[in-house]
């Protein structure tokens, strides 16, 4: 990991699409449940809703910010890759991506894996979003680097998709106990499947409830990154125009959404085992999205209302660390703790907001000093 103090030339509706990400993620959610449970009444449930996972099939909003990032790391391949396509083994592009890759796994085994409890017994090796990004950047950096034809990339990309179909209807249901991609993380990860795996007597004991999939998931995680990359490979058009890529992103996104649930009674939507009826749901709500944020940052210039979702923006990684490995419960219910007889059941909300604005301070320091942490 570096620091830098000098701005790249950004997308501006990158900055703050994946800013308003984050922010949903780092910020707003925990305020939203604390909320919920205090008002405890109906007119609020389908706001809480909207920020919960669904439960097995289907797709709620909350549903789409996982995707979001991965579809906003597959748009920046384009644009940090592009002139290193001549020389697709140069060692100086491998060391780089080898290097990102890398330090997304062991922040994502920090975040979620328990590495940082020390305890060998404890460790995991792919249970994170941010080694889901790692696995989908490494094959998408792959694809890219060395199909040089985007027909050639979408062939690539569907037949990864078509791989991870095949297994799944020929070797399983879409169950949560009879599905191939559960079984192959059963039988590849065993004790070391995130905390759904313990050992006993020689034995793995995996939790029931525990039904997210990755190692067969890495194909449809790759289709994900893609996806951004064809957004990408769009942006950087210039005989295109700007409203005219927007048009395009929106119409793409609109028909992806629309075979992803004409496809679902046969393949369906489920985001726990990332099926390729999900892929090309979520891929169509993120295009939909990029055309929007695209539309109104870049083509029109709205930008200053946004401005501060910059702040998560361009810092994606410390904004998701600092929220994974750092609680600052202690230090909110410390300053707090005096209002808590005067907001009751809505005392766990204020330390919600208190821990979000911590976040948001530190985020906001590290931005005005120019100092945005990357891999």
């Amino acid at each position: 990991m570096n620091t830098s103090t000098a701005q790249p030339q950004r997308l501006e509706s990158l900055d703050i699409l994946r800013g308003a990400d984050l922010f949903c993620l780092v910020g707003l959610e925990a305020v939203i449940h604390a909320l919920s449970a205090a008002t405890d009444s109906s007119w609020f449930a389908p706001v809480s809703r909207a920020f919960t996972h669904v439960e097995w099939a289907g797709f709620s909003p909350w549903d789409l910010v996982m995707p979001l990032f991965m579809f906003m790391t597959g748009i920046t391949i384009p644009f940090s890759l592009s002139r290193y396509r001549s020389a697709p083994w140069n060692r100086q592009v491998w060391a780089r991506i080898l290097k990102r890759v890398i330090l997304l796994w062991l922040f994502g085994m920090m975040c979620q894996g328990n590495l940082l409890a020390l305890d060998p017994s404890h460790v995991y090796l792919y249970t994170n979003t941010l080694q889901a990004i790692a696995a989908g950047y490494l094959i998408s950096a792959l694809i890219y680097l060395h199909c040089r034809r985007s027909s050639v990339r979408i062939a690539v990309t569907l037949l990864l998709m078509a791989i991870y179909c095949v297994g799944m209807h020929l070797c399983g249901d879409f169950t949560p106990d009879g599905n191939f991609a559960e079984s192959i993380d059963r039988e590849c990860l065993g004790r070391f499947r995130d905390m759904a795996a313990t050992s006993a007597d020689g034995s793995v004991i995996f939790h029931p409830h525990y039904r997210y999939t990755w190692v067969w998931s890495t194909l449809t995680f790759a289709v994900t990154v893609m996806s951004g990359v064809f957004a990408g490979t769009l942006l950087r058009q210039a005989h295109i125009t700007s409203l005219r890529k927007a048009l395009i992103m929106a119409l793409t996104g609109a028909a992806l959404a629309a075979i992803g649930w004409m496809w679902h009674p046969w393949h369906p939507v489920i985001k726990r085992l990332w099926t390729a009826s999900m892929v090309l749901v979520s891929s169509g709500y993120c295009f939909m999205l990029m055309a929007g944020a695209y539309c109104v940052g870049d083509c029109i210039g709205i930008r200053r209302p946004f401005a501060w979702l910059k702040i998560y923006g361009m810092n994606s990684i410390a904004a998701y660390m600092i929220m994974s490995c750092v609680d600052f419960s202690s230090l909110s219910r410390s300053l707090l703790f005096g209002l808590q007889q005067f907001t009751d059941a809505y005392y766990p909300a204020v330390i919600a907001i208190a821990n979000a604005t911590i976040t948001y301070i530190i985020l906001l320091i590290l931005y005005r000093h120019r100092i945005f942490l990357k891999v």
